[in-house]
């Protein structure tokens, strides 16, 4: 029998929905990317370039790193598998809530993923807490002798589903306390570009070879069903170990070509950072005004949450519109959601429709 596994992140498949689960760019994928896609199709009776060597090079000149930094996936989530099955750590600690699927990578490599959760009372943003909890945790592997492969610290930033952002100050000091510690550090910046960041770690990665960092075409160019996802490391030998792992001809002749044009939309991107801003401010006080406590965001998305728990998820389907319900991230209970930020016709559809709603409900 066929095992479909389960849907981790949401995501409408219903081309008449409005799909406010999937974090992607408003703007949709650029005209110019999917034209790369198309012509692309005419080279499907040949085998892509096994190596991605063109698209590694236009992402280096993207992300300004060397091309030796570079390992390309099939999305990023193979890059998250690879990256547990080349470290193998029996013990992992992710900084909650957050995606769900570094968890479940570190468990199918054979390991146990430990977690700090932070509270909705500090804004869901960590303290110095958690250093001490990371130095007694990996005091307790060493007094335990377990066999560890690397123990990694897996950071989302921005994260997902809170959208805070971690500061260069605060990223600086986990790679410091990791590497005491001989741990690794796992950024997952797959959201960066469209946040209101002025900075990434990939300025840390010479100075840190214990830093992997992840990126992905998915959100920032609207472009999920080509999957295409890429790794930042300045550690060689992970990345030939992951390379070692990944099946060959992991990314398609069409996904390729449709990077290396992504590479270029700067000006695309510039614009839906514009437009994430003005339309993120719209939505934090629309939900607000309505009566729902909203989390601040710096990320192309927004959580919030419903204090009658009043089963928006099920309610807005009906009327054609698809939310993220956040009760299964640890750190969250019922009642939390998540929405992207989508064009400004598409949000005043959302705040319409939960306006629309029996007000009892929401008040």
């Amino acid at each position: 029998m066929y095992y479909k596994k389960k849907n981790p992140h949401g995501g409408a498949t219903e081309k008449s929905i409005i799909d406010f689960s999937a974090s992607v760019n408003p703007l949709g994928a650029p005209s110019r990317v999917i034209e790369a896609a198309k012509e692309a199709l005419d080279k499907i009776d040949r085998y892509p370039d096994p190596f991605a060597d063109d698209l590694v090079k236009a992402i280096a000149t993207y992300e300004g790193v060397p091309s030796d930094y570079i390992i390309c996936g099939n999305g990023a989530s193979e890059i998250i598998y690879s990256y547990c099955a080349a470290q193998r750590p029996k013990r992992a600690l992710e900084i909650a809530p957050t995606f769900s699927e570094y968890e479940e990578a570190v468990r199918v490599s054979g390991g146990e993923m430990l977690r700090y959760t932070c509270e909705e009372e500090n804004d869901f943003l960590p303290d110095d807490e958690l250093f001490a909890f990371l130095d007694k945790e990996s005091k307790k592997i060493k007094d335990e002798n377990v066999d560890c492969g690397t123990h990694t610290v897996f950071i989302c930033n921005p994260n997902n589903p809170t959208g805070k952002l971690y500061s260069k100050e605060f990223i600086e000091k986990v790679l410091r306390e990791s590497k005491k510690l001989g741990a690794c550090v796992f950024i997952d910046e797959c959201f960066m570009d469209l946040s209101e960041s002025t900075w990434s770690s990939k300025e840390l990665l010479k100075e840190h070879p214990n830093l992997f960092i992840l990126k992905a075409f998915t959100k920032t160019f609207a472009m999920p069903g080509l999957r295409l996802g890429y790794g930042l490391c300045s550690d060689e030998k992970l990345l030939a170990k992951m390379s070692e792992i990944t099946p060959p001809w992991n990314i398609s002749s069409v996904a390729q070509a449709a990077g290396i044009a992504a590479t270029r939309e700067t000006e695309y991107i510039k614009k839906a950072k514009e437009l994430i801003a003005s339309e993120r401010e719209f939505l934090t006080k629309e939900l607000g005004a309505l009566g729902f406590k909203v989390a601040s965001s710096n990320a192309n998305f927004i959580l919030f949450y419903d204090s009658n728990d009043s089963g928006l998820r099920t309610q807005l389907l009906q009327k054609g519109i698809a939310i993220r319900d956040c009760a299964n991230f640890p750190g969250l209970t019922e009642g939390w959601y998540r929405i992207a930020i989508r064009n400004h016709a598409d949000n005043q559809k959302l705040i319409d429709a939960l306006d629309s709603l029996d007000t009892a409900v929401l008040l």
